[in-house]
């Protein structure tokens, strides 16, 4: 973290929006955030967040981080029934399982970061869309989108969301990474 030099007690951090069903795992991606009271950056349900919230504010936002944006919209209508009814019957299941498919393919134990998302979160996640006008209005106030997508992403549809992002934002593909962007 970088102190400032006008009052050393003041700090300096990126504004973070965690991922559905998780708390704290900002530090699983330490290597893509700018510490900076400028930027803004969200993982997954979380990136979604922080889109809009870029997409609101009136403060300056010199970079917008999106870590594996939930990207459903390319997704029928019964797969997010499927995902609802399944979350319904067993919320702990549905989180354990996804939980399990965002870790692939590391493997890491995201227990530690685990705060369980509601239905409401759930179907926000699903059903949102993005849009090219409010990634177009970002950039236009000089804001840069930066995307990461794992090339093995268990939750995302990633080529589709890569066809999405590419040309909009600087868009990296990682091979070999999963939703938490390791392999």
């Amino acid at each position: 973290m970088k102190t400032s030099t006008r009052n050393s007690a003041e700090r300096y951090s990126v504004k973070y929006f965690n991922g559905f069903s998780l708390h704290g795992e900002e530090r699983l991606f330490s290597e893509y955030l700018i510490q900076s009271d400028l930027c803004v950056a969200g993982f997954s349900y979380g990136a979604q967040q922080a889109l809009e919230y870029v997409c609101n504010t009136t403060q300056r936002v010199d970079r917008l981080i999106l870590l594996s944006p939930a990207f459903f919209q390319n997704q029928k209508p019964s797969f997010m029934r499927t995902q609802l009814r399944y979350f319904q019957n067993s919320r702990e299941a549905y989180i354990q399982q996804f939980l399990a498919n965002a870790a692939s393919p590391s493997g890491i134990d995201l227990s530690s970061y685990l705060t369980p998302g509601t239905q409401e979160e759930l179907e926000a996640l699903l059903s949102y869309r993005w849009e090219s006008e409010k990634i177009r209005k970002i950039t236009d106030r000089g804001t840069t989108i930066e995307v990461f997508l794992g090339s093995e992403d268990k939750i995302i549809d990633a080529p589709a969301a890569f066809d999405f992002f590419a040309g909009k934002t600087v868009t990296y593909w990682i091979k070999g990474a999963g939703h938490l962007l390791r392999d």
